[in-house]
């Protein structure tokens, strides 16, 4: 696995580095500290695996960055590292199209477990207070810039049913839930299950409204809460970064 690794604060860069080079399977990483030099690499290469990407650069914001990576390597997946924790910084990121976010007072396991997800399909977030995550955005995510592959899946590729139980579901909505999680949109539902654009939209707004969510980044977000493994690291949460 060849990993860009990219943050503007040497000690960190270096004991990031460290860390990931303790991945089993063999890792090559590549680190900048700065938005441009990882422009140019990544224009240059094209055999990387995994972005790592800091939200606070000196010469760019990492939104930005993040905006932009997505947007010019879609099959690349952009890990957020950040010293942030809060929610709406956890939101956006995903909104624009991040496979993941860990903050920077994760221990090394939990960066493991999420590098793991992120490489096998998944998306990873953080545990937080979904209360507190809808209060911070209610505005529904592009799903043509949301990588909404995120929750674990069974060994057929369907989601894990047990975890979706209390749902409620119909077996029509949580086809269309696996779909959504896809990051796919409506229209191609639509034609996935040969239904009408207008079937899947309102299939949509009952799977959304099952989860107590009202975006599909919400969504995901409660579906990985739901899955999350029990006894997974839950970590202390902080009202500010």
């Amino acid at each position: 696995m060849k990993v860009l690794l990219i943050d503007d604060h040497p000690l960190i860069l270096s004991a990031l580095k460290s860390t990931i080079l303790g991945l089993e399977g063999g890792v090559t990483v590549v680190d900048v500290g700065d938005a441009q030099s990882a422009r140019t690499i990544l224009q240059d290469n094209s055999d990387f695996d995994l972005v790592l990407l800091d939200l606070r650069l000196g010469d760019a914001d990492g939104f930005d960055v993040l905006r932009e990576f997505r947007a010019a390597y879609p099959a690349l997946p952009v890990v957020v590292v950040s010293a942030s924790d809060r929610t709406s910084d956890v939101i956006r990121s995903i909104d624009l199209g991040a496979m993941g976010f860990v903050p920077k007072r994760s221990s090394n396991d939990t960066l493991f477990e999420a590098l793991r997800m992120v490489m096998s399909g998944g998306i990873y977030v953080p545990p937080m207070n979904l209360g507190d995550e809808r209060m911070a955005s209610d505005a529904p995510a592009d799903p043509s810039m949301v990588a909404l592959r995120g929750m674990p899946l069974a060994d057929d590729g369907h989601p894990i049913a047990a975890s979706l139980d209390s749902l409620g579901l119909t077996p029509r909505q949580t086809e269309v839930l696996h779909l959504l999680l896809q990051g796919k949109p409506n229209k191609l539902i639509a034609r996935d299950l040969k239904l009408s654009v207008e079937t899947i939209k309102d299939h949509v707004a009952a799977v959304l409204r099952s989860l107590g969510v009202s975006s599909r980044t919400q969504a995901v977000l409660a579906i990985s809460e739901l899955t999350r493994p029990p006894g997974s690291p839950q970590g202390r949460r902080k009202t500010d970064p």
